[in-house]
């Protein structure tokens, strides 16, 4: 009896990126939009063609009102999640090594994590003003109750024999937790900063229809008001761009910092 290789059969669950497929659905989609609102199976009106979308787009970013709504977003998105991700992370790092901030800060953030931070937004408005200061506020406390949550389990992962040895060593607190807790906690802190990142965009969308001249969700209200669904559309397509954007240097950002995985 002759002997036969036996096929490798341990290799799990390791699904892999391929490359092109996400594009090529894409296109796939809009071909098929654009089919159907040519041989006028979809309503012009409900669901204009993609091609009057980007119409759209080009008409706006032609005569600068494009730039001055992106600037506007951009800014505050940028502002309010900064602001979420660095506090985020302090109270993050504190509740996960100290049993006194671990005390107070768990029940605090469990009690007002599930509060929707845009039924805060009047509020807001009344203790800060009407102007950049609410939104920023309101951007910034829906980063960072994740992050915040995301960073301390990450720092609950680290292997506690790591710490017992750097303290063997005689290592400072601060010289354990800038070569120890950090790295340790680095993938929570990014999976929390990705979480983070929809959520902030999700509140400047609903931010900017509360109150705001400029802003992509201040095109889309007006867009809706007026009854231009291209141009609310476009609105919707410059959203879902800004998160693939966000995503894209997200993970290009895991790829470099956790690269020793």
């Amino acid at each position: 009896m002759s002997a036969r290789e036996v096929p490798f059969r341990g290799g799990g669950f390791a699904p892999r990126q391929l490359r092109g497929a996400g594009l090529a659905t894409a296109a796939v989609v809009l071909v098929a939009w654009e089919s159907l609102s040519r041989a006028g199976l979809v309503s012009p009106f409900a669901l204009p063609a993609p091609s009057r979308v980007f119409s759209a787009l080009f008409e706006m970013a032609r005569s600068g009102e494009l730039a001055a709504h992106l600037q506007a977003s951009v800014g505050r998105l940028a502002g309010g999640w900064a602001i979420g991700l660095a506090t985020g992370v302090t109270a993050g790092l504190a509740i996960g090594i100290s049993s006194l901030a671990r005390s107070v800060g768990l029940p605090l953030v469990a009690a007002l994590f599930p509060i929707p931070k845009i039924a805060l937004l009047p509020l807001l408005i009344l203790w800060l003003g009407i102007g950049e200061a609410p939104k920023l506020a309101t951007i910034a406390l829906g980063t960072f109750f994740p992050v915040a949550l995301a960073t301390a389990s990450g720092v609950d992962q680290i292997p506690k024999s790591l710490v017992r040895m750097a303290q063997s060593f005689d290592l400072s607190r601060w010289a354990i937790l800038r070569t120890v807790i950090l790295p340790g906690a680095l993938p929570g802190i990014l999976a929390g900063a990705r979480i983070s990142s929809s959520i902030a965009l999700v509140l400047l969308t609903a931010a900017e229809m509360i109150g705001a001249e400029y802003g992509v969700g201040a095109l889309v209200l007006q867009a809706g008001h007026l009854m231009r669904v291209d141009r609310l559309l476009a609105g919707v397509v410059l959203l879902s761009l800004l998160g693939v954007a966000i995503g894209a240097a997200l993970g290009a950002l895991e790829r470099r910092l956790l690269a020793w995985r």
